[in-house]
């Protein structure tokens, strides 16, 4: 999925209006993201600019986004330079996946200058997107991803180095073009696929637009390039015409394309039909609607991930660490099972001591513990007395008797520790604020596994449980952390609530407010789909999910955050549901 110069020509479309605007405020909420929030006759509008190398794009968005505490360097240095300016112009090359945005403003001695934000400088173009910022000379004042000479001799972006063009070929541009010119174009390639000869030959389409006029032209089959002549040839010239008046007549059809999971699959700025049943498609009623639409989750969750680097890191190591240790346990325990011939053994010699004479290496006896009483070999050390013999035999039998107590107990500790470290882990892959990843930093530092004095501030304040409402009008709370299941679970749930969390899998408490009413099955089956969305397992189907009454639920004393021990449970397998739905809203 790319949005192509094609794509990008509708955003720029949809933007221009914004030209006139005064900047009001600009926040940087990720390493690779800008957004300017801009003040216009129509009212205000935030722009988001992405050089991230999986969702590199520009367009307006809708979506509250949170801003780290302190803003990075990029940040101050754009709010510098271009606070209180004007947006004068967006410009575009044909259909390069570059577009330009001018701004007016003031610079340190009072005069009015142009500077250009790559004027944003926007480079939508995969791993080597950028955002970079000139001045009205073109030099590189500086960029969200510096390049040096390492990384490209070609082209390296570094602050007051003059801004240069990216490497542009010669391609046609689908608005124009007739069916000689690609009949021509298709002349030079090597035969091959007809869709990827079709993004070789046309500027800023991509594959998904590409493979759309082959699916027409080939009357829903797939074609090669040597296939593209006669009539095949003109009913791509046709797709390829009617796709360029639709744009030109602002006609456009926004479409997402999702798998049969409901997943985001890709997007285009035409009617897609080449998947057939395999795939659904959803309409966007604008470029930028879709781009927020498509990008707001998944960027939600790599922006957290950034945030939380150094929490999933620690995460993984006491992980491994805890599992390597527990199969070394494992191995002893094992090993301990052996305890009772050790005491057979002693025993034996202790039955036998007069036919035992130091300096022996084994002596043989009858087994008389089994029936026929079988000859048994037993290993002595020549060094030591028979007395001493039988002696090591009970001591090495006292030491594996004790060493299994332990080793069972230490398991035991080792299990739960593991889970719990599963349980952190799938509550920060949910987080949704710098605040819910704080709250997670403080439980484990009151866990041991972070030292306190690298918290820094004051304590994180507690979000509530996120709350939803069933189809049949009743409030579901569902824990966002290990400390908030504990508090629903035993403080703020009734003793006739229902309690809901998958069966052996880290998740989410889940509590169905019953207020003295019968709860219906209906709505337990709906809170049991959010429990397992809310859960480790929300990308699988048929989950299990236990629920009980709460007054069943017990949190024993010293477990840690999150655990509970219940009983009476019943268990439901379901396909998890998204209680916000997957529609934008």
């Amino acid at each position: 999925m790319a949005l192509d110069g094609a794509f990008l020509s509708m955003v720029k479309k949809e933007l221009e209006p914004l030209v006139g605007g005064r900047v009001d405020k600009i926040s940087q909420p990720s390493r690779e993201e800008i957004v300017i929030a801009l003040r216009t006759r129509g009212g205000n509008e935030k722009l988001l600019f992405s050089a991230s190398a999986g969702s590199s794009r520009v367009h307006i968005t809708k979506k509250s986004i949170e801003n780290p505490k302190v803003p990075p360097m990029f940040c101050m240095l754009m709010r510098k330079h271009l606070g209180n300016g004007r947006l004068t112009g967006i410009r575009q090359d044909g259909l390069e996946r570059i577009l330009y945005f001018d701004f007016e403003a003031m610079n340190e001695l009072g005069d009015m200058v142009t500077v250009t934000l790559a004027a944003e400088i926007i480079e939508i173009m995969g791993k080597h997107s950028n955002i970079i910022f000139c001045n009205e000379d073109n030099v590189i004042i500086d960029s969200i991803k510096r390049v040096d000479l390492e990384m490209s001799r070609e082209r390296p972006v570094l602050p007051g180095m003059t801004y240069s063009y990216p490497p542009r070929g010669e391609r046609l541009d689908f608005r124009t073009c007739t069916a000689g010119d690609i009949e021509t174009a298709f002349e030079s390639l090597p035969d091959g696929d007809a869709a990827k000869s079709l993004v070789k030959i046309f500027e800023g389409i991509s594959p998904i637009a590409a493979r759309e006029w082959v699916y027409y032209a080939a009357k829903g089959g797939d074609a090669s390039k040597s296939d593209i002549r006669g009539e095949t040839l003109e009913r791509l010239a046709f797709a390829v015409e009617q796709t360029a008046r639709e744009c030109s007549e602002g006609k456009c059809v926004y479409t997402v394309v999702k798998d049969a999971d409901g997943g985001l699959k890709d997007f285009s700025f035409m009617p897609i039909l080449q998947y057939g049943g395999l795939m659904t498609t959803k309409e966007m009623s604008s470029a930028c609607e879709l781009l927020d639409y498509f990008y707001a989750e998944r960027d939600s969750v790599s922006r957290m991930k950034q945030r939380s680097q150094d929490l999933y890191k620690l995460l993984q190591n006491v992980s491994e660490r805890t599992a390597r240790r527990l199969a070394n346990q494992r191995e002893e325990l094992k090993a301990s099972a052996e305890r009772d011939k050790l005491k057979l053994m002693g025993d034996l010699i202790s039955a036998n001591l007069y036919r035992v004479e130091k300096g022996m290496s084994s002596v043989t006896v009858e087994n008389f513990y089994e029936d026929g009483c079988p000859q048994t070999e037993i290993k002595l050390d020549p060094m030591l007395t028979p007395s001493k013999n039988m002696q090591k035999y009970y001591s090495e039998y006292r030491k594996a008797d004790t060493a299994e107590k332990i080793l069972t107990e230490q398991i035991a500790k080792g299990e739960e520790e593991l889970s719990y470290i599963d349980s952190v882990f799938d509550a920060l892959t949910r987080t949704q604020s710098e605040d819910e990843v704080n709250e997670l930093r403080q439980e484990l530092s009151e866990q041991g596994y972070i030292k306190s004095s690298k918290l820094k501030g004051k304590p994180p304040k507690s979000r509530p449980p996120l709350e939803f409402t069933s189809p049949d009008g009743f409030t579901v709370l569902v824990g966002r952390n290990n400390k908030q299941n504990d508090r629903l679970t035993t403080k703020t749930a009734d003793k006739t609530d229902i309690w809901l969390h998958t069966k052996d899998i880290t998740g989410s408490h889940v509590i169905i407010r019953a207020e003295g009413k019968e709860t219906p099955d209906s709505t337990v089956m709906w809170a049991a789909r959010v429990a397992a969305f809310h859960s480790r397992a929300k990308n699988s189907s048929q989950v299990p999910v236990d629920y009980v009454p709460v007054r069943f639920v017990k949190k024993p004393s010293g477990a840690k955050p999150g655990m509970v021990i219940f009983t009476n449970n019943r268990t439901l397998y379901v396909t998890p549901l998204d209680p916000n739905g997957g529609d934008y809203n």
